[in-house]
């Protein structure tokens, strides 16, 4: 089976916006959501280690985690489509048909699925549970729900050095912290991460992101932050501002955010530039680590 074309480096693209100029900012997007469109961003750096481990150990089969619209889902299923793997999609609660458009996506890429009410899920790592599902589907490669483990923390690592201009801060999503903690190992001396955390409640990602970076590099950095104060009401919420902030930067620049992570990290990036945060002179690089997409193909 070929391995599909991937555009990596991603392109860097420059912002131009009244609102960041006005600051002496200078802002620019690292269009990872253009790496591939069943690979978007993110996604891919988790998965290209992972997958290279699976492989290297003998297995033949993946299984992950996650919600109903859960793009690390889709990304395992076209994984597998692409690789040569079977894949099995755990999936957080009660089937509901028709699909919707990730799952069916996953499907068509030729997955399983199956479902765990969300008590079952809770513990969906716990010995008992696992032992069951290799017990219906056989032996497989584990992985974590979002995708984030040592080996996708490396994966991620290795951004920064796609950077080819000066700068000063990445800027990044977080769900489960995996991509921020692999950005800020991979940075240098004096250029920091600011990781915006996309769910209510995101204080426990410092914990997280520490806890990958000492199993992926063996020591933490004191180089990134994580801010909790965009979430929008919670994980895979949405309030008005937050529409209008998306449908006005489309007007703008083109460009469709991905409302689920990119939009609230975007919009927290306008706000920090707002407050001073960022100051005049620096050179901030923004994560787009997905696109607006429907899985219609």
């Amino acid at each position: 089976m070929n391995s599909p074309a991937f555009r990596l480096p991603s392109p860097i693209e420059e912002l131009h916006d009244e609102r960041v100029r006005r600051h002496g900012v200078r802002l620019y997007l690292k269009r990872d959501d253009l790496i591939h469109p069943e690979f978007t961003g993110n996604k891919w750096r988790k998965l290209r280690y992972n997958l290279a481990a699976a492989k290297e150990q003998g297995h033949s089969r993946l299984l992950t985690f996650g919600g109903a619209y859960s793009n690390h889902i889709a990304a395992t299923a076209a994984a597998g489509h692409h690789f040569g793997f079977e894949t099995v999609g755990v999936i957080r609660g009660e089937a509901h048909e028709p699909l919707n458009s990730v799952l069916a996506f996953s499907t068509r890429r030729g997955m399983v699925l199956t479902y765990h009410d969300r008590d079952t899920y809770r513990h969906k790592t716990d010995a008992d549970v696992l032992d069951r599902l290799r017990a219906q589907f056989g032996d497989f490669y584990l992985l974590p729900e979002g995708g984030s483990n040592a080996l996708a923390v490396k994966g991620c690592a290795e951004l920064p050095a796609e950077i080819d201009i000066e700068f000063d801060t990445v800027c990044c999503a977080c769900g489960t912290g995996g991509t921020l903690a692999g950005i800020a190992h991979g940075l240098r001396k004096n250029q920091t991460a600011v990781g915006f955390a996309a769910l209510k409640g995101g204080d426990f990602l410092v914990g997280d992101v520490e806890r990958l970076q000492r199993e992926a590099f063996g020591a933490v950095s004191s180089n990134w932050t994580v801010r909790t104060e965009f979430h929008f009401g919670g994980f895979a919420k949405r309030r008005g501002e937050l529409d209008a902030f998306i449908d006005d930067f489309e007007a703008r620049h083109g460009l469709r955010l991905e409302w689920v992570y990119v939009a609230k990290m975007m919009y927290g990036v306008f706000a920090l530039i707002e407050q001073g945060v960022f100051r005049s002179g620096e050179r901030v690089v923004a994560v787009v680590t997905g696109p607006d997409q429907s899985f219609s193909s």
